[in-house]
């Protein structure tokens, strides 16, 4: 009795927001996310058979929850079409898409809301922006080739590695801005006005536009499929019939309602549209390769031992790594407690992705057949703790994930372990460990060693301890030079991004994050804890 007394008179103290959020909280279970998400997925797969010869790519993060498989990954923010934040970010320029694009003769992207939308702003604004961009650089490449005699008017530049003998890509070339029916006039007309400025900014800032205007033979234009959209499966077109490579851009989830009830014959349970967005809160440590290994016994396992069974499946993939030598930290999971949970484990897993740069697509290529990445010529390499005993051709390793690991390298000296945290747990963690970085970086680069610099995901931190070692030691083409060319200049947050660009041409699956590319600029610039943007 007294304990249903104190449970009553919790309940009173509750406020609306209070309450609401509990209710939420309960309709947004583990199990109603999964099932959720393999619901969606089924429409996904429709739509990727209505086109098997183009190929399919997530959008992290959400994206990649809703198929088993992906070609690659590409990375355009919702934030950067929101209304009053309307950008062209050179920091994710994904021009690995362009150029899979123009291999593919198009491709299909797919992602995904919670906003009851029917499709997030990065489909709606974002994509369309940067192929307007990305046009409109061809189109300025190509007259400037024309003016300077080295393409003959009116086709590419026959004698280019990349292009082909036939079907000669014209000068003639769509630029204008192509937005779905609901972005209003008012909208669109701000687009256009700073479409100009755009793509004077992707002109220099040093990306490959070269290699994208010899791969395309015909301007990108985005299309848009939710599962509203009315599609006659006997009068699908090839994609090779349109006048232009096609971006599909495939929203995965219904636009119907945040939470729908369903019923099967042997569980009840609630839809959420969007179910993949933000997996740090629901997720327990699930990835979504590991969510497609186990797919059917999660799913079957049924909303009371949802919890349970994907705790089973985190650990036993936790111990998998640990005994093969490979960092598998065992971390508290993050966000509400779910009713039914065994375990608290999670552990961090590389999204699928393919090298894009430079390359033709390998459908089956992923991070296990190229566990890291060299960036150019450099002696630099890029990647995932996960994958550092796999790595070959390294001569020393630095290490700037929280977690030791065993590696196996001619001399102790060769490893260096320098824990660093990312700016949301520490701001200055980054910032206080660089130095430290730049002058092990120096003391093997110098003797023409190879250097492989990882951490936990190998997007984040290790992206951007790559980053102040380039523009510490290197010259604006990549070649050594002991830091000769940064002592002579003055860094700015333009030579960053250009710098940036150069990683992410070999890195396609960098995703820095702005604090930590702050601390980066700050320790470059003699900042210290200053504030900057970057």
């Amino acid at each position: 009795m007294e304990d249903d007394a104190e449970a009553a008179r919790q309940l009173k103290k509750l406020s609306i927001y209070g309450a609401a959020r509990i209710i939420k909280r309960r309709g947004n279970s583990l199990y109603n996310a999964l099932r959720s998400i393999y619901e969606d997925s089924i429409f996904v797969a429709e739509i990727a058979q209505l086109w098997p010869g183009l190929p399919l790519v997530a959008n992290l993060r959400c994206g990649l929850w809703y198929a088993a498989a992906f070609h690659a990954t590409c990375y355009f923010k919702s934030t950067d079409g929101h209304t009053n934040n309307l950008s062209f970010n050179t920091s994710r320029l994904n021009l690995h898409l362009a150029l899979l694009a123009g291999q593919k003769g198009g491709c299909i992207i797919v992602d995904s809301t919670r906003k009851g939308k029917r499709f997030p702003d990065s489909m709606s604004k974002t994509i369309p922006i940067w192929t307007c961009v990305m046009n409109r650089a061809i189109v300025n490449y190509r007259r400037k080739m024309c003016s300077d005699g080295l393409i003959s008017k009116g086709v590419v530049d026959t004698t280019n590695q990349h292009a082909n003998s036939e079907g000669q890509a014209p000068l003639d070339w769509d630029c204008s801005l192509h937005l779905p029916l609901w972005v209003s006039e008012t909208e669109k007309a701000t687009i256009e006005n700073r479409l100009e400025s755009w793509t004077h900014q992707l002109e220099a800032s040093g990306a490959d536009i070269s290699s994208i205007a010899a791969c395309l033979k015909k301007p990108l234009r985005p299309l848009w499929i939710s599962q509203r959209t009315v599609i006659w499966l006997n009068e699908v077109p090839d994609h090779d019939s349109w006048d232009f490579t096609p971006i599909i851009l495939v929203t995965a989830s219904s636009s119907s309602g945040t939470v729908q009830p369903k019923t099967t014959s042997e569980f009840s349970w609630n839809y959420i549209a969007g179910a993949g967005d933000d997996e740090e809160s629901w997720a327990r440590g699930l990835s979504p390769s590991l969510f497609w290994k186990n797919v059917y016994d999660i799913i079957e396992s049924g909303p009371d031992l949802c919890n349970r069974k994907v705790a089973e499946i985190v650990e036993k993939h936790r111990v998998y790594l640990a005994h093969r030598g490979h960092a598998a930290p065992q971390v508290r999971v993050k966000g509400p407690q779910l009713p039914g949970s065994a375990c608290n484990l999670s552990c961090d897993e590389l999204p699928l992705a393919s090298e894009m740069a430079n390359a033709e697509v390998d459908p089956k290529s992923s991070h296990e057949n190229c566990p890291i990445t060299w960036l150019g010529l450099t002696n630099l390499a890029v990647g995932s703790t996960q994958f550092a005993a796999e790595a070959s051709g390294v001569d020393c390793v630095l290490n700037c994930s929280q977690e030791s690991m065993s590696v196996s390298l001619q001399s102790t000296e060769a490893y260096l372990h320098l824990p660093m945290l990312n700016s949301k747990q520490d701001r200055f963690s980054l910032l206080s460990n660089l130095q430290t970085a730049v002058n092990v970086a120096r003391s093997n680069l110098s003797k023409g060693k190879t250097l492989f610099v990882c951490c936990q995901n190998g997007e984040d931190i290790s992206i951007c301890t790559c980053l102040a070692i380039l523009m510490s030691l290197f010259d604006d083409q990549g070649t050594y030079d002991d830091g000769k060319s940064f002592s002579e200049t003055t860094v700015t947050k333009w030579d960053m991004r250009r710098r940036l660009i150069f990683i992410c041409k070999f890195a396609s699956n960098a995703r820095p994050s702005r604090g930590n590319l702050r601390q980066v600029f700050n320790f470059l610039t003699g900042g210290g804890r200053a504030s900057s943007d970057s």
